[in-house]
């Protein structure tokens, strides 16, 4: 068996025990792809974010750095600029052979809530290695809004590859031949290419900054808030815009992506050669997401961008990423979509669900 697991197969490692949790899974956890990790009840805030390293638990770290000890219990605010450490209620068996990779949720990082899991012994944010046997911890840092968390939230997903998963170029051509994985010709390049949409099809509205000085955003209240109290608005008919250090925007891709249901992807990390910004938090695309048989014909990526040391024009068309295609172990029993009530099928310029429409 080669590629990320499938929906039927996560569940198949929960009865197994490869998957074990504090609280009982949830069967909404198990996604086409991926599961969604659930927040323990205790959140320590420490002076530095950290990976524990070889030989170190991330217990034997909190002891040197945590700052206070705070229960989620009932709700806690997590402040802006704080760095937290929240032990996960599941942990992993991993099987030899078998790795995972974590992933801040689509609503986290249009919240700019930058969230990383981290492992004992471990040397990278967010890779689990193959064989680990253990627990797993959520690292949170708001950046933008504070945020009230409680347990059993999800921030974040894991998927688990079993050998190589990664499609070569000429795989994703062969897949793109026989179902269209983007609205345009595909531009593929270890991965497939997308730009930034500046010139929207009506209208001058083509993204989103989040404001300095706001209050709270509650994650369980969905639907709630006025984005007026917490956006900007970003309007152009110049098909231009320019970054400004520090600032974080919602903008949304030219293309729009389709995810056929033997394919999962992963959007890769900002490269530095593409300019003075970074584009989304790495974050997984399920199975059917856009997809046509899913209720999606193409939904369009949101794109989460900070502009890092100097202003910054971006232009229309201008490729800001890449998507990483993965191959299935299995295609899922459900796909991303309809089926699911997924928050962001179908979709174009869009923020987080916390968000009144």
């Amino acid at each position: 068996m080669t590629g990320v697991l499938a929906d039927h197969q996560i569940s198949q490692m929960i009865t197994d025990g490869g998957i074990a949790a504090s609280v009982p899974v949830e069967p909404g956890q198990v996604q086409p792809a991926s599961l969604d990790l659930r927040l323990g009840e205790r959140a320590y805030r420490v002076r530095a974010s950290f990976l524990p390293g070889q030989g170190n638990t991330v217990t034997d770290r909190l002891s040197d750095l945590t700052m206070h000890e705070i229960s989620l219990d009932g709700g806690a605010v997590l402040e802006k600029g704080c760095v937290y450490v929240v032990p996960l209620m599941e942990r992993l068996r991993l099987p030899q052979g078998m790795t995972a990779a974590a992933s801040a949720k689509s609503s986290t990082g249009r919240l700019d809530l930058m969230t990383r899991v981290i492992t004992d012994q471990g040397v990278e944010f967010d890779r689990v290695q193959d064989g680990y046997d253990g627990p797993l911890y959520a690292e949170i840092c708001p950046q933008s809004f504070s945020v009230v968390a409680q347990p059993g939230q999800t921030l974040t997903q894991i998927i688990f590859r079993q050998g190589r998963t990664m499609l070569s170029d000429d795989e994703l051509r062969a897949v793109h031949a026989r179902t269209p994985i983007v609205s345009d010709t595909p531009v593929i390049s270890d991965g497939l290419g997308f730009s930034v949409d500046l010139r929207p099809r009506s209208g001058d509205l083509v993204g989103y900054r989040a404001k300095r000085h706001t209050g709270v955003i509650d994650l369980a209240k969905l639907g709630h808030y006025d984005p007026a109290d917490y956006w900007e608005e970003m309007r152009t008919t110049k098909g231009r815009i320019i970054l400004d250090p520090g600032a974080f925007y919602i903008l949304v891709s030219r293309e729009a992506i389709s995810i056929p249901p033997d394919c999962a992807a992963e959007m890769a990390p900002y490269l530095a050669m593409v300019g003075e910004f970074r584009v989304h938090y790495a974050g997984f695309f399920d199975p059917g997401f856009g997809y046509a048989e899913a209720g999606g014909a193409g939904s369009r990526g949101v794109l989460e961008v900070r502009c890092h040391d100097a202003p910054f024009v971006l232009e229309h068309g201008q490729v800001v990423g890449r998507l990483i295609y993965e191959r299935m172990a299995s295609a899922p029993k459900t796909l991303y979509g309809a089926a699911l009530a997924s928050n962001y099928q179908g979709q174009g310029l869009k923020l987080s669900k916390h968000f009144r429409s």
